[in-house]
């Protein structure tokens, strides 16, 4: 076993992320008129595209069939030697089948083209031997070919597994472009997790599990820290008789007020509370309301309508809770 200082290791790093980088560099050049027909035969089929592959490839080939589910192309992996053992059946007459394969030259993908072929389904060849036999034998070709691995011996897939996973990336978002695919659509297809909510929850859907604080502008001193301290918000919302909010109070103007040392028994809702709060509408984003609180370093909003109708609080808590922190 070598060994390598830790100057040695960086050197390792640098050079591996070098190489990878000069291989997506030279994607540039083979994005060319067969990559066009790619997309092109991908958006405009009736039917899924197939993505194949054997060893590394495969892996690229189930990320870029999730990729593709996830942004409205639907897509279906197919394992190369699952394929010639009965998984052939999958293939539908109307879809688009990619392999995708370094050499071009594996048995399996040797033994599958012929097949994907009899059939008559359009074949994408992904491939990094331009005179291999899937170069020869796809009718649409996207060249992935790298001039170094960026293992030591040159063998290892490295380099030629990102120019696959870029050059699939590629095609994926040439796909959103044409689809007009919308960050509304995109959360369709990611209801659960952190991005989905990001996506698609609401503020109405949040501040309505909360207390509702509020009092009138000529609440008493007394009415106004009952309220706070049974709403458990440490916070109330002041609003005048058509339930427009005028401003609020919080622990902290309760503290100042007594600081002045003014009269307790004449004190009015009006006198003590904080104009024009920091305020989101219930039709808002909830990651706008984590925007916001975070602009403003506090812990909650006041939830009004369009026209400024007071509706409620949301809290930093709610969004912990949700999971967007």
């Amino acid at each position: 076993m070598s060994t390598l200082s830790a100057i040695d290791i960086k050197s390792v790093a640098l050079r591996t992320i070098g190489l990878e980088a000069e291989a997506i560099a030279s994607l540039q050049t083979m994005v060319n008129d067969d990559f066009e027909r790619a997309v092109k035969a991908i958006y405009e089929t009736k039917g899924r595209v197939i993505i194949s592959g054997i060893g590394k490839s495969a892996l690229i080939a189930q990320k870029l069939v999730a990729t593709l589910n996830s942004t409205g192309t639907p897509a279906v992996f197919l394992h190369a030697a699952d394929a010639i053992h009965g998984d052939l059946g999958m293939v539908q007459q109307d879809d688009v089948v990619m392999v995708i394969s370094k050499s071009g030259e594996s048995p399996e993908i040797k033994v599958l083209v012929p097949l994907v072929k009899n059939f008559g389904n359009t074949l994408i060849g992904m491939v990094g031997n331009m005179a291999s036999f899937l170069a020869r034998q796809s009718g649409i070709v996207l060249n992935t070919t790298v001039s170094q691995e960026a293992c030591p011996n040159n063998l290892a897939p490295t380099s030629s597994t990102t120019a696959q996973l870029v050059m699939g990336d590629a095609i994926a978002v040439s796909l959103m472009e044409l689809r007009g695919f919308t960050s509304e659509d995109f959360a369709r297809f990611h209801p659960g997790g952190t991005l989905g909510k990001k996506l698609y929850l609401r503020v109405s859907e949040l501040y309505v599990n909360n207390e509702r604080p509020q009092v009138n502008e000529l609440a008493s001193l007394k009415e106004v820290i009952v309220e706070i301290s049974k709403k458990r918000l440490g916070t109330t919302a002041v609003i005048d008789a058509n339930n427009q909010l005028m401003g609020i109070i919080t622990d902290g103007d309760l503290r100042r007020m007594l600081e002045k040392n003014i009269p307790l028994d004449s004190v009015t809702a009006k006198e003590i509370m904080t104009l024009n709060p920091k305020t989101i509408t219930a039709d808002a984003l909830a990651v706008e309301a984590l925007d916001r609180l975070r602009k403003f370093d506090i812990n909650q909003l006041v939830v009004v309508t369009g026209e400024g109708a007071y509706l409620g609080f949301i809290h930093l808590h709610d969004l912990i809770r949700e999971g967007l922190i």
